[in-house]
Formats: structure tokens, C-alpha cells, sequence
């Protein structure tokens, strides 16, 4: 339970990083992704989700 806490910590930590280093970029990325439909979204989040895991999975091994 702690190791996903400190997973989602690190999250904020590198959203935060993101929107205080380049607001405008974060802002004209959120834009652009608003105009996508959801297909590509979704297959985007599965395919980061899945690095994640195997990230995760070899670390942890």
C-alpha cells in the first residue's frame, strides 16, 4: 500500500514539475487533446499504462 501512495506521489510531483515549468505548453497540449476523439486517447492511456506495469513488473522482479 505505501509503494502506491508513493506512486501517485510522484505523479503530482511530475504534473506539478510540468505546469510550472511550461503552463502555455501544458495548456496548448489540453487544448489539442480536447479536439481528439476518444479512440486515440484511450489507446494512448492503454499503451502507457501497459509501460508502466512492465516498468513496474521489471523493477520489481
Amino acid at each position: 500500500m505505501s509503494d502506491l501512495i508513493v506512486a501517485l506521489g510522484l505523479v503530482l510531483v511530475i504534473e506539478g514539475l510540468m505546469l510550472a515549468a511550461a503552463p502555455g505548453a501544458m495548456r496548448r497540449a489540453m487544448e489539442a487533446m480536447e479536439k481528439l476523439p476518444d479512440m486515440p486517447l484511450r489507446i494512448a492511456g492503454l499503451i502507457g499504462a501497459l509501460i508502466g506495469l512492465l516498468v513496474v513488473w521489471l523493477i520489481r522482479h
